[in-house]
């Protein structure tokens, strides 16, 4: 019999260590097939809530917030690119340039959410910024975005251009960060099951075993 488990997963669409554990953990159910489904609900996080519209260079934006030098900039940019390229993942050579605002991204994904496409338009927005160095703020590039993964472009665009979802998205990280979750990607399953940071396949693997046979 296949076991169902509920997989919230807390990120943020500017977090390379996000796309990594999201492809990280498809891969693992993809071993799983026949033995366990997810169901997927992906909650929002703000890594730069203050960050303005105009956004800000990364390389300014790493130096100042963690100390990193040009040298560990570029190292830690290629232990990225490997890791998502183990898991069939592109993040593209030089493309992610600035780091932007994503309130209105997660607005949109938990729009998408209550119409079935959530996975699909996360997955979108992975791929936009990290792969192609789009811009995930920029309204024309989301609402594209929703359109590519089946939602309505009408709709999406109303969305975008009001405050729709804010409060629900605001209460939503909240929750979050008042119950512990400081950094992403946070993992939960099944409501008590914490996983933290973009773990290898197989430490996912073992601990949905474990939690589906419990």
């Amino acid at each position: 019999m296949t076991a169902t488990l509920k997989i919230d997963f807390v990120s943020d669409v500017s977090c390379p260590w996000c796309a990594i554990g999201l492809k990280s953990l498809e891969k693992a159910l993809s071993g799983l097939e026949g033995q366990i489904t997810a169901d997927f609900h992906f909650q929002p996080f703000e890594l730069n809530p203050q960050m303005g519209p105009e956004g800000q260079d990364i390389a300014e934006h790493l130096h100042g917030n963690y100390g990193l030098s040009e040298a560990q900039l570029v190292q830690n940019q290629e232990n990225i690119r490997q890791r998502g390229e183990q898991l069939g993942f592109t993040f593209g050579l030089g493309m992610r340039k600035r780091i932007y605002n994503t309130f209105d991204a997660h607005r949109l994904l938990h729009w998408a959410g209550l119409e079935g496409r959530q996975h699909a338009l996360k997955l979108a927005l992975f791929t936009a910024y990290f792969t192609h160095g789009e811009d995930p703020s920029n309204h024309a590039v989301l609402q594209r975005l929703a359109v590519e993964v089946g939602l309505d472009g009408m709709r999406a665009a109303a969305v975008l251009a009001s405050d729709e979802f804010a409060a629900e998205v605001r209460e939503q990280e909240q929750f979050y960060q008042q119950n512990g979750i400081h950094s992403v990607p946070a993992i939960i399953i099944n409501d008590r099951h914490l996983i933290t940071g973009g773990q290898p396949p197989e430490v996912f693997d073992r601990v949905m075993r474990e939690i589906a046979a419990e």
